[in-house]
């Protein structure tokens, strides 16, 4: 395992992102954490969800501090609010949409560590830290990289991909 250093990132800190039309600002990635996981804000606007997809390498977790999400993963759905945790199991078709007409936040962990990679190649350098210009994905870019970072995305891309 690589050796890893302690450090902090002050508030507004990391590398922001503009990933399928939502600001993810990475403050912990591979290369700090000896790849043990990846931590990134995320600031998502109303209707915003990603195509259900697995991941086949890596569990994720969310910890919702603005907004109200609803999260699917396999057969289960629930209505998340700010201070609620989610698991999210690798190898489980899982979803999500942002509900009502605010933006959300959270916290999003990803182990092993990696996803920082599929969102850089992915995604754009953000050029202020706000949500980007809405658009919608370049669908082929994301099943291509899904496909090389170990997952599937789950036609139709629906749940409001689209929107980004």
């Amino acid at each position: 395992m690589p050796a890893v250093e302690p450090y902090v990132l002050p508030a507004g800190e990391g590398t922001p992102i503009w990933f399928l039309g939502t600001l993810q600002t990475y403050k912990a990635v591979g290369e700090h954490t000896g790849n043990a996981f990846t931590l990134v804000e995320c600031l998502m606007p109303p209707g915003f969800g990603p195509p259900p997809h697995i991941h086949h390498h890596e569990e994720e977790a969310f910890y919702l501090l603005e907004g109200e999400l609803t999260v699917s993963c396999g057969d289960r759905v629930w209505r998340i609010t700010p201070g609620s945790f989610v698991f999210l199991p690798r190898g489980i078709k899982h979803s999500f949409m942002v509900e009502g007409a605010t933006p959300a936040r959270m916290l999003q962990i990803t182990s092993p560590a990696g996803f920082e990679h599929f969102a850089s190649e992915m995604g754009e350098p953000a050029h202020a830290p706000v949500l980007p210009p809405p658009g919608p994905p370049d669908v082929e870019k994301l099943l291509s990289l899904a496909a090389k970072y170990d997952m599937d995305i789950q036609a139709p891309l629906a749940h409001g991909a689209e929107k980004a």
